[in-house]
């Protein structure tokens, strides 16, 4: 039914987009019509006035320039107008650009000179939000209501939930890539809403389901700015195990890395992305789901990473995989866009009726399944 609206609508405004296209064209022609029509005129009228005056006057040659020129000057009048007309017609595009420009909130500035955060800030890594409300835009409903939770500095959090439930909007806010229509979020006790966004998100690192590479070498991908040597770089490799896989490379830190980062495999590119959290040192990284799109060999590889270079930093970790997270400090469950439970795993497991408890047994039962 969904497919035959939509085919329906399709034929329907492609149906006004060719009237449109139709009708301008027809115009332009009309305008073409007429502008032959005068074109014509002015060359009779110049014949005219070449044969009435004397050649005493008007030499032939001049007569016959003055008929060449009011030919020629036809078609320019034709084609400046048709430009004219044209311009007009595609400039109604760019005012409707402009309008969805106008209409777009801009981003807070990078900087805010006077309200710049403590130099090695965050120091310990401890967040808190009270209270958080957000939503998508005005006239939309809330996709976080009165979120209220405290992590402690070093903290490992686990946050889980159906889909739709609020967790990667959690990460967002937290990087303020939406703005808050409520409550508020501090880091080591500063408003993350009063700083700039570049003081903000240059302090925070984020490991996404989908790791980002970039076109252009190892190098430029650990390092973008040039700010470490290489053996931070290597030893930031070899602590995320894939110091091996660079070696292998012809070039190795300068080797060339193709668009999303084709040339390796999913987990590399995962592995390559926490090399780059680490040479960072931020206190607070977020995984969204960074280990739903790898194997269960590269999974472990990721999840012995994980507790070895980031123990002292304080961690967020959007979870699919539950299993991965059930020796965290604790596990933030959200629902509809709000916290139904927060407890250790060892609390929310030994409580069958725990929303936890059931998503763990579901999860179980399904992997089971899958192996008989």
């Amino acid at each position: 039914m969904t497919k035959v609206s939509n085919s329906f609508r399709f034929t329907k405004l492609q149906d006004k987009n060719s009237a449109a296209l139709f009708l301008f064209d027809m115009a332009l022609e009309w305008t073409s019509g007429k502008f032959d029509f005068i074109s014509q005129l002015i060359v009779l009228a110049t014949f005219i006035f070449a044969v009435v005056v004397p050649k005493s006057i008007l030499s032939p040659g001049m007569a016959a320039l003055s008929l060449g020129y009011a030919i020629l000057i036809g078609d320019m009048m034709q084609s400046a107008v048709r430009l004219i007309v044209q311009c007009e017609a595609r400039f109604t595009s760019v005012k409707r650009i402009m309008n969805y420009i106008g209409d777009l909130e801009s981003e807070a500035p990078g900087i805010i000179e006077h309200r710049r955060p403590p130099t090695g800030w965050p120091q310990e890594g401890s967040i808190v939000f009270h209270e958080v409300n957000v939503r998508y835009r005005e006239g939309l409903p809330l996709v976080l209501k009165n979120i209220s939770f405290e992590v402690k500095p070093q903290e490992k959090i686990g946050i889980v939930g159906r889909t739709g439930s609020g967790k990667s909007s959690l990460a967002l806010v937290l990087f303020r890539m939406m703005e808050l229509d409520g409550g508020s979020i501090t880091i080591d006790g500063i408003d993350i809403s009063t700083i700039g966004l570049e003081d903000l998100r240059s302090k925070l690192s984020i490991i996404p389901q989908d790791p980002v590479l970039f076109a252009g070498t190892v190098r430029y991908n650990l390092d973008p700015f040039n700010m470490y040597k290489d053996k931070d770089l290597w030893s930031a490799l070899r602590k995320c195990h894939v110091k091996h896989t660079i070696k292998a490379l012809a070039g190795q830190l300068d080797a060339p890395i193709v668009e999303n980062g084709e040339n390796f495999s999913v987990g590399e590119r995962q592995l390559i992305c926490m090399a780059r959290a680490l040479l960072r040192q931020s206190k607070i990284l977020v995984l969204d789901e960074a280990t739903a799109a790898i194997d269960t060999e590269t999974d472990s590889l990721v999840q012995e990473t994980i507790k070895e270079v980031f123990s002292d930093c304080t961690m967020l970790t959007i979870a699919h995989r539950l299993n991965t997270i059930t020796n965290y400090d604790r596990i933030l469950v959200l629902d509809q866009g709000q916290v139904i439970e927060f407890d250790t795993p060892s609390a929310l497991l030994a409580n069958e009726n725990s929303v936890f408890s059931q998503m763990v047994a579901v999860q179980d039962s399904q992997k089971h399944a899958v192996q008989t």
